[in-house]
């Protein structure tokens, strides 16, 4: 992922907050047999310490190649919308002559993977992982020996991402001016389509971080 300074993650806790903020979902990729494409996966995750976790089918095609070689990349993207070109228009030049771009906020982790494949060892991934996505609780016990997660857990496969590098991107046009990025924020709240929303809202929180902007 190419990364231009003024698109750099400010901090750590810049993308780790973003994270923490709802954003478990993203793409395992995984090297492919020699010759052919490598393997992506869509999934849900969560976060142990500097570890992700994760839990997939047993029929998934991730398994052999991961035994082979544990490097992976697991990434994470949201906040993304198109912006037109007249919106980026500098001034005294005609709208239509301004250069669109994307929008977007992305985290790539580089992993080395451990399978888990023991039911107790899998069992407590899972609890870990309810923990975030059912945290009041509103589940059947997670046991080897007890249904309904017993007799299920012999069908998936845990893994466990060691995370060796963090490398974070918030493209929202920094080194515009911030006349040009506040008023892209309007537009895009204005306009309301997809995750135009989410997107004004990283742009203004990136403002706000830097100093450049207050409400």
């Amino acid at each position: 992922m190419f990364i231009q300074p003024w698109d750099a993650a400010l901090d750590d806790t810049e993308w780790q907050n973003w994270i923490a903020d709802g954003h478990d979902f993203g793409l395992l990729s995984v090297n492919g047999p020699p010759g052919q494409a490598p393997i992506v996966v869509p999934t849900h995750f969560t976060v142990d310490d500097q570890t992700l976790l994760v839990h997939l089918a047993r029929p998934n095609p991730v398994w052999k190649t991961i035994e082979a070689d544990p490097n992976v990349t697991f990434t994470v993207t949201s906040d993304y919308a198109f912006i037109p070109g007249p919106w980026r228009a500098k001034p005294g030049i005609p709208p239509a002559d301004g250069v669109p771009t994307s929008y977007y906020a992305a985290v790539q982790f580089t992993c080395q993977a451990t399978i888990v494949d023991d039911p107790a060892d899998k069992a407590a991934l899972l609890r870990q992982q309810m923990a975030h996505f059912q945290p009041d609780g509103d589940h059947a016990p997670i046991d080897p020996d007890r249904p309904p997660y017993g007799r299920m857990l012999p069908g998936i496969r845990g893994l466990r991402l060691e995370v060796t590098e963090v490398r974070a991107k918030f493209k929202y046009d920094d080194h515009k001016p911030v006349e040009q990025r506040t008023d892209t924020a309007r537009r895009l709240t204005e306009r309301g389509q997809g995750l135009d929303a989410p997107t004004a809202a990283q742009q203004l929180r990136r403002l706000d971080r830097t100093g450049s902007w207050k409400a």
